[in-house]
């Protein structure tokens, strides 16, 4: 997954990451990025948008979880939406879902976060 396949809005103060592609190095680091400039923004919450991610190898959980632990240092929230099922259980086995939510669609995740 290239970069530009990568996009983020603010929504109702809730920074929306949308991806696509398989998320891996490459396509973590690009999310992290964008993260931390929002961070850097004064942005607390997060959603990021899987739907058109289908797969999800180890390095890009570890980013995620990098992001999660920059979120606990600045008491902010991370949920991630329009998961396919192979990357929900794969966040599970991991333990994302112990520090972030999981949401069924975008708005759920905008509204509740």
């Amino acid at each position: 997954m290239s970069s530009d396949s990568i996009t983020g809005e603010l929504k109702d103060n809730v920074f929306v990451v949308k991806c696509s592609g398989y998320l891996n190095m490459e396509s973590g680091d690009s999310i992290a990025k964008l993260c931390y400039e929002q961070i850097d923004n004064g942005i607390t919450k997060f959603l990021i948008n899987l739907e058109n991610t289908k797969m999800v190898n180890s390095i890009g959980v570890s980013i995620l979880i990098e992001i999660i632990e920059k979120l606990q240092d600045i008491d902010g929230q991370l949920g991630f939406c329009n998961l396919a099922a192979i990357v929900e259980k794969t966040f599970k086995i991991m333990g994302l879902t112990q520090y972030s939510t999981l949401f069924g669609t975008e708005s759920e995740g905008v509204d509740s976060l």
